[in-house]
């Protein structure tokens, strides 16, 4: 299992003094949040890049829906090249409570679930290079010569994390086409459940996982808060260790101190 730090608030240059001291005390990785209007989460992770130099840099999540695929696959190639590919890119739906209808964005879930998908298929095209052309319902693109960036560093690609709900197939299917999986979890009521989900139900989605992935190398990342100090927060993390979940990301949503997130960030990964 790899540990990731996610920058829960803070501008750029919180960002990287965060991202620093994450890699001196042995975190995998450090992720921030992109949102549709905010502190913008390239130029951090930019910053991160530069005082850094062994730590994965990513994001937790970018709302691809909502965003220019194309405008995102500059920034992404950009920045795996600035920090020799270490970045890990992160794409759901988005939630649309942070700002999507004060700014004229699509809600509707469908219609957000359609641009995914052709914005996954434009991302990566673009990554490949020129001569590329798309036409879909919400996306239409014509081949450019127009001073083309360089490909990302990594091969065959920056590996994409996609969110998937469960037990959806066609949610689920969706994820296992690229890298990794940041599963939701619907409830009987259709509602995400929040909170880790009964073991059973875990291991059936893992079982689920193997299948559509064939074994192939796939990330599946969980997310929660621990402390060095409680042995029970740990045994959590442990469990998820022991059925395959390959990333744990330390998450502190709520917290609203930079000395305390600093102080989080320092006590380094779970001791698991």
């Amino acid at each position: 299992m790899k540990f990731g730090f996610v920058l829960p608030f803070g501008d750029a240059r919180f960002a990287s003094l965060c991202a620093e001291k994450a890699e001196n005390s042995g975190w995998d990785g450090f992720f921030v949040w992109e949102p549709v209007w905010g502190v913008d989460a390239w130029v951090s992770l930019t910053a991160a890049a530069m005082v850094t130099g062994r730590i994965s840099l990513g994001t937790m999540l970018t709302p691809l829906p909502v965003l220019s695929p194309w405008k995102l696959a500059s920034e992404t190639a950009t920045l795996d090249n600035l920090s020799g590919g270490r970045l890990i890119l992160s794409v759901g739906l988005g939630a649309v409570d942070t700002g999507f209808e004060n700014f004229g964005l699509p809600t509707n879930r469908k219609i957000r679930a359609e641009r995914l998908e052709e914005g996954l298929e434009v991302l990566t095209g673009l990554w490949k290079g020129q001569p590329f052309r798309f036409e879909g319902k919400h996306f239409h693109i014509l081949p450019t010569d127009f001073n083309p960036p360089p490909p990302p560093r990594q091969r065959p690609r920056i590996p994409i994390w996609v969110v998937g709900a469960w037990p959806r197939e066609n949610s689920m299917k969706r994820a296992m086409q690229y890298d990794g999986l940041l599963p939701n979890f619907m409830g009987k009521d259709g509602k995400v459940q929040f909170g880790h989900p009964d073991p059973a139900v875990l291991q059936e989605m893992m079982e689920f996982v193997a299948r559509g992935t064939q074994n192939r190398i796939y990330d599946v990342i969980m997310e929660g808060e621990t402390d060095n100090q409680n042995p029970q927060s740990l045994s959590v993390v442990k469990d998820l260790a022991a059925l395959g979940i390959t990333w744990w990301m330390e998450a502190l949503w709520s917290c609203k101190d930079e000395k305390e997130i600093l102080a989080r960030v320092k006590a380094g990964p779970p001791r698991i």
